[in-house]
């Protein structure tokens, strides 16, 4: 993913509201495969870390990407933005 792209996709997601909160319990199977299902039907999500998870969430992003086959996109704070491109039906055009 180039950078123009990574830009465009985070503008996109400035008005994203975080559909999946990161807890205690961490990334468990359950948890990876709802965010896959989330990624092949929204395509970008925004994801949120609680103050009770001890990770790190540069490590969870890149732990649910490699999970979910997707790309992460910004990790700012406690918040994760993933993008995946549907494979049925996508909707986002990335620019060039």
């Amino acid at each position: 993913m180039t950078s123009k792209q990574r830009a465009y996709l985070k503008g996109l997601s400035t008005h994203l509201t975080p559909i999946f909160q990161v807890g205690k319990a961490s990334l468990t199977p359950e948890f990876s495969a709802a965010v896959d299902e989330a990624l092949e039907k929204r395509e970008l999500i925004k994801l949120s870390v609680l103050k009770n998870c001890f990770d790190d969430p540069g490590e969870i992003a890149e732990t649910l990407a490699g999970r979910t086959h997707s790309s992460v996109v910004h990790v700012i704070g406690k918040k994760i933005i993933l993008y995946r491109p549907s494979k049925k039906d996508p909707k986002i055009q990335l620019p060039g």
